[in-house]
């Protein structure tokens, strides 16, 4: 979802290069100083570059055919994952497997020999990413542990692109609510119940993926993150140095829908939870590479024990239009994003990922890793519980219902990457965080169970559960259910009536609104009996959102116009 322009630059990598505290909570250590050492010796393997690497060289994920005779084994797992990551495979009955040994070191020495430079290595895909001239990159090719090439990150000829405009931000009022103007994405999805019962992250690790954290470690809302050492570890794998501080403000705003915490102007949806910040984009450009990116970035959440993945990422064409995606590729099984994501949720990690933007435009549908099996996939809805329209739909060739959920993310409510102040954004981008807080907080409150068990169970608690389709997939997740009531819709669709049926509740106050796509309210009326009927005859053809209740309960249905 962000474009970017690729700049390739060499950077070192000292002890402490990864940036990650020590950090504890009631029942666990993570010590991570064998990790970095194991992490070091294995992944981040630096060489001059030769003067024929310099004259036509580009980066390459080599993929290699076993991980035989590695020095690594799965019965000795903190030798290469902490103990807080092997506590996560424990309690939920997860083994640790060959895949995630870390790439055989041997392997690793012999790709050197041949000239190339190992950026990093990946131990899910058993491969090696190297930068390297085209004959360099043969050499390595004929090595007999070689299985072959899986991409190559750059090409010559790039498209011509229309440049991403940078968001202008308004500056907001605040209210004197403890919330502030965040209170409506937050209690949306019932994530202030969970606070209001003392369950605000707090123990939980997220892992958030994103262009670049601007101005973070220097923005009030965030000095709570600081002052109690909960940023416990930071990396940028596009330039491979520990801070992120200096790039782009994209994921400053995701992060603030989490981890904000200004009483009376802005709280996120898990204020309490502890954060590894990851920089896996370019925001210049848009290469294949990156999704590689995302893959180590999931690696190395992995290794340091993270609980959830926020990736307000997604990926359908490149800059090499040869790399681009198809709609087939879309499947969930393809990409090396979706791959990836995958693998996370196999070692028992939430992954809550941005469905994308692209409901406008021409591509229209989810982007990956959006479209992995086994996430959840966010859309969004505006502050009505609208659709967003710029919100990427499922595609009708897909028989699975994605997006999974959505929450609101048109006019978000985000803190400037400038200057922390109040400002809006719109996007799956913010919806994806925002409902990744609250899942957080779920988790807890309910740490027995599993990651499949969590993403299930948010699944059901969808506002249309019952009836998912491809825009809002299971709806407005909330586990206050009590909050929302159900009413029935008939017929639909219709050319001159629709009747209303209130199944479960009817209060004083209670309006039926129709909207369209758009969101422009074409009508609100008070609904008086459990039954009503109202005339649509005048409206156009086409899709609207039928809301009805008040502002304690309510529920949305869509409605066909013929």
């Amino acid at each position: 979802m962000r474009n970017k322009e690729l700049g390739i630059r060499d950077w070192g990598l000292g002890i402490k290069g990864l940036g990650i505290r020590q950090w504890q909570n009631s029942n666990t250590n993570v010590c991570v100083g064998k990790l970095i050492f194991v992490l070091l010796l294995i992944t981040y393997h630096l060489l001059l570059i030769t003067p024929a690497q310099a004259q036509s060289s580009a980066k390459y994920l080599v993929t290699l055919k076993d991980k035989n005779n590695s020095p690594y084994s799965v019965v000795k797992p903190l030798e290469f994952l902490s103990q807080r990551s092997v506590s996560r495979r424990i309690k939920q009955n997860i083994p640790v497997v060959i895949r995630d040994l870390p790439v055989n070191p041997t392997y690793i020495n012999e790709i050197k020999k041949t000239g190339a430079k190992v950026w990093y290595s990946s131990r899910w895909m058993n491969a090696v990413m190297v930068e390297c001239s085209n004959t360099v990159l043969q050499n390595i090719l004929k090595l007999s542990f070689v299985k072959g090439l899986e991409v190559k990150g750059t090409i010559d000829n790039p498209r011509t692109r229309s440049g991403r405009k940078a968001a202008k931000f308004e500056a907001l009022a605040t209210e004197s609510l403890d919330y502030g103007l965040a209170k409506t994405q937050v209690n949306m999805i019932g994530a202030d119940r969970l606070h209001n019962q003392n369950f605000t992250g707090k123990g939980m690790l997220i892992g958030v993926f994103d262009s670049g954290f601007y101005n973070v470690n220097s923005i009030a809302g965030f000095k709570p993150l600081f002052d109690t050492k909960r940023i416990v570890g930071t990396y940028d794998f596009v330039k491979k140095e520990s801070s992120v501080y200096e790039d782009d403000g994209h994921g400053t705003e995701v992060l603030s829908c989490m981890a904000a915490n200004v009483p009376g102007k802005m709280i996120g949806t898990a204020p309490d939870a502890s954060f590894l910040l990851l920089r896996t984009e370019d925001d210049g450009s848009e290469y294949i590479i990156e999704e590689v990116n995302w893959l180590l970035g999931a690696e190395y959440a992995d290794s340091v024990g993270v609980d959830l993945i926020n990736s307000s990422l997604g990926y359908t064409t490149f800059d090499d239009i040869s790399t681009d995606h198809t709609y087939a590729q879309m499947n969930g099984n393809t990409t090396i994003a979706a791959r990836a994501a995958d693998w996370a949720a196999a070692v028992g990690i939430v992954c809550v990922v941005s469905a994308g933007n692209d409901g406008q435009s021409n591509w229209k549908y989810i982007s990956t890793p959006a479209d992995a099996d086994s996430i959840i996939a966010v859309g969004s809805v505006n502050a009505n519980r609208v659709y967003a329209l710029s919100s990427s739909q499922g595609n009708p060739a897909d028989k699975r219902i994605k997006p999974d959920l959505v929450a609101q993310g048109q006019s978000a409510i985000v803190l400037d990457p400038s200057d922390g102040s109040l400002t809006t954004s719109s996007g799956t981008s913010f919806s994806s965080p925002i409902l990744c807080g609250m899942v957080a907080c779920y988790w807890q409150a309910n740490p027995t169970l599993t990651a499949m068990q969590v993403m299930d169970n948010l699944r059901k608690s969808g506002s249309q559960y019952s009836n998912p389709d491809r825009v809002l997939g299971y709806g407005i997740p909330n586990f206050f259910r009590e909050n929302t009531m159900s009413f029935t819709l008939f017929p639909n669709p219709s050319n001159q009536e629709i009747t209303i049926e209130i199944n479960d509740f009817l209060a004083p106050d209670f309006q039926a609104t129709l909207t369209d796509i758009y969101g422009k309210v074409h009508w609100s009326k008070p609904i008086l009996n459990t039954i009503q009927t109202f005339s649509v005859e005048t409206l156009a053809s086409g899709m609207y959102f039928l809301r009805v209740g008040n502002g304690g309960r309510s529920s949305i249905v869509r409605f066909i116009k013929k």
